[in-house]
Parts: C-alpha cells; structure tokens; sequence
C-alpha cells in the first residue's frame, strides 16, 4: 500500500512513523511544512498513492476531501470539527464513486471503550437513579470544543438512554435539565487525550475513563483503517471497521 499523509504536524509524523514501520511507502503533503514532501494536493502528489489520509485543520478538510476525490483516491478523515457537513461530504464521496472512513477518533482502544460505554449505557437505561455525564481534556493546540470523540460519546449515550435527548456542550449558567447530557471541555498542557463518562446517583459514582499516554495507538489505528478502506467503495465510519475486528452488530 501507498498512502499520501495530508497534514504534516505531529500526528502527520507519528502516522508516518508507524507506516513506515509496518513497510508501507509514504509521502507527505503540507503546505505550511517545509520538511514535506509536497506542498499542494495534485496530479504529481497523488500519482501511485492508494490511499490519503487526512490529519489536518477544520477549516481545510472539506476543500481537500474534494481535491482528493478528483484524483479517485480513498479516504481516511481524522481531522474532526467538519461533521455539520457530513452530507456535504457523502455527496462527494458518492459522485467520485470512492470510498471514504472517518472518525473522531481511530484509536482501537478508543473504539473498545466506545462499545464498553455503549453496553454501559443500556443497562442505565433502566436504572433512572443514575444521572451520566462527560469531560473530556485536550493539549492546549487542540482546535475544536468539544473533542470529535467526545461528540462520538454524546451521541452513544443519547441513542442508548432514553432520559437524554439532546447534548449540550456549551458553559452552563443555569440548572441543566434532566434530558440533557452535558459534554464539558478542558484545554491546556501536552495531554494527547483524556475522556471520562460519569454516572452518578445519590449513593455513588460510576466512572468509565480512557487514557492515551501517546498518538501512537491513533497513528496505528489510522493505518489500519488505511488498510481498510483501500479498495471499498461508499462513505463508512469507525464502527464498521470495527464489526470486522471485534464482531457484532
């Protein structure tokens, strides 16, 4: 496999690390990195490459999905903060006749903590003593608010509890009400990524947390879904690679 790198920063250079690794060709395409390979998305950066995978900036991930998809190349969008889009993007994918991953996170262990919170969630479904709320922490250079995998876990909650039906993500300056989940943010520091999920009741507290102490478990998971998406077609995301590692509906 041959994969073009889109976004040259550090996750850019942990993916590449962790390609190369498992002997896979790679070249780099950043405009603001002198240290790529490539400046722009064009014939000559695309030639010979499978597939793109695209780490790069809110502001800048839908105009390179259409740029990529004039050159018939799969996707795997790890960029996050684009998703108000997401019909936007099926539409390209579908016309370009392509195929498309995207997650707010790629991390497999990330992806096992979202079925343990999914499981979580059914079974609070029936106990309504338990209220459930999240916090996530980035570094201080994270672009978006909340984080793309915290919007994943809103939305696994909201689907699998009945009492929650709408995700709030903004500073509370009032008394929530009891159908809403409340998503909350911190930023500051190196942190790669810290998520909790809290269910609480006037006798305890429930805490499902996961941890990343590197990119590295993101890099790898990026290429596996590289692997992947290689020679599929259509616009798929995270769960459906991973019904194919772990099985289930």
């Amino acid at each position: 496999m041959n994969i073009a790198i889109i976004g040259y920063g550090k996750m850019g250079h942990e993916i590449e690390k962790v390609a190369k690794a498992k002997g896979t060709a790679v070249r780099t395409v950043d405009p603001n990195n002198d240290s790529a390979d490539y400046k722009e998305i064009n014939e000559e950066s695309m030639k010979d490459a499978d597939v793109c995978l695209d780490f790069t900036h809110p502001d800048s991930v839908i105009g390179n999905i259409e740029k990529i998809s004039k050159f018939k190349k799969n996707i795997v969008a790890g960029t996050t903060g684009w998703y108000g889009r997401m019909d936007e993007v099926k539409k390209i994918i579908k016309d370009a006749k392509i195929g498309l991953i995207w997650s707010g996170n790629f991390s497999i262990g990330v992806n096992i903590y979202f079925k343990i919170i999914e499981n979580a969630a059914k079974i609070m479904n029936k106990i309504s003593d338990y209220d459930v709320f999240v916090h996530e922490l980035h570094h201080n250079r994270k672009a978006d608010s909340p984080s793309g995998t915290a919007v994943m876990i809103g939305k696994i909650l909201t689907d699998n509890i009945e009492r929650k039906n709408k995700v709030v993500t903004e500073e509370l300056k009032r008394k929530i009400n009891p159908e809403e989940l409340h998503i909350s943010s911190t930023r500051g520091g190196s942190i790669p990524g810290t998520h909790t999920v809290s269910f609480d009741s006037p006798a305890d507290t429930i805490e499902l947390k996961h941890t990343a102490r590197s990119r590295e478990g993101f890099a790898l998971g990026a290429v596996i879904a590289a692997q992947w998406i290689q020679n599929k077609k259509g616009f798929y995301d995270i769960d459906d690679l991973m019904k194919d590692i772990v099985g289930g509906g």
